[in-house]
């Protein structure tokens, strides 16, 4: 079981959408000192625009994208920190309503990237892999901060970019629970955004805070091997634009499932997909990916 955790855990990866993470294991507990590289293929179909002000209507896109991601654990006040960088690369293609007006669109380049600085407060102290090997989890309580870097590409006179031209900050409080081989699960956080002021090259595009809350069950097989079921909520979202109300992003949930299994000493590979459960206005998608975890 302990083993599997460092070819598992680490796996902390950006989805296309930032206020739709669905990240199980994001504050188990680790050795310290541990580096993970992971290198992502995801595949997106469906409406993936998060801008409930853009004039658009019966958007059916394919999102490709490549992610590079990279964690690190640290000991930090005698607690077990970590830290994480996402880079994304997306590639968009698909059909849409523009002003009444069906219309083609393709797009292309970075992403806006991820930093994620998280520290487990209670559970899980910063041990060497030699006594991490004697150690049992059972209640983890951590905090972490999301940010979202806005170096993706993006074109003042474009709706639709890879890039979002603004930061994003995401607090959460996250519980870990351990029952045998099941690990339960939930997070709480919400994201702030600063203005996006080049949005249409002249106007002001402001987004209230989105809160979000995730959830997940996961369980560890024997041989290094584990699956989980995820579930996501979030609200909120209103956006302005030089001052007028353009929209929400209101009540939507999804559901999905993971499953992570060894491929050799250190090397893992990760299915993850999920869907729309409800969604009252803004995403309405499926996602899947397939992640390859090195672990040292």
């Amino acid at each position: 079981m302990k083993t599997a955790f460092l070819f598992s855990l680490l796996c902390l990866l950006c989805n296309l959408c930032y206020t739709q993470e669905l990240e199980p294991r994001a504050y188990a507990a680790l050795p310290k000192n541990l580096n993970s590289l992971a290198f992502v293929y995801g595949l997106t179909k469906g409406n993936v625009l998060t801008d409930p002000s853009l004039p658009i209507k019966d958007m059916k896109a394919n999102v490709n994208s490549l992610t590079l991601g990279y964690v690190h654990t640290f000991g930090l006040a005698n607690k077990l920190a970590r830290v994480q960088i996402v880079l994304p690369y997306m590639i968009l293609s698909g059909k849409l309503k523009l002003n009444g007006v069906d219309t083609s669109i393709t797009r292309s380049g970075f992403s806006d990237a991820r930093l994620r600085l998280g520290i487990n407060l209670t559970g899980s102290p910063p041990l060497d892999k030699k006594d991490f090997v004697r150690y049992t989890q059972k209640t983890i309580v951590g905090v972490s901060l999301v940010t979202s870097i806005p170096i993706g590409y993006y074109e003042q006179d474009k709706r639709i970019n890879p890039g979002s031209n603004r930061w994003g900050f995401k607090p959460e409080i996250g519980i870990s629970k351990r029952f045998k081989r099941v690990y339960a699960e939930l997070y709480s956080g919400v994201w702030f955004y600063t203005a996006n002021t080049k949005y249409l090259v002249t106007k002001t595009q402001i987004q209230k805070p989105v809160f979000n809350i995730q959830g997940h069950a996961s369980y560890y097989f024997k041989r290094q091997m584990w699956v989980s079921i995820n579930a996501n909520w979030f609200n909120g979202g209103k956006t302005l634009v030089d001052g007028e109300e353009q929209g929400n992003l209101l009540d939507n949930w999804r559901i999905g499932a993971t499953w992570s299994f060894p491929i050799a000493k250190g090397h893992s590979l990760k299915l993850q997909f999920h869907v729309g459960a409800f969604t009252e206005s803004g995403y309405d998608y499926n996602a899947a990916s397939l992640a390859y975890q090195w672990v040292f």
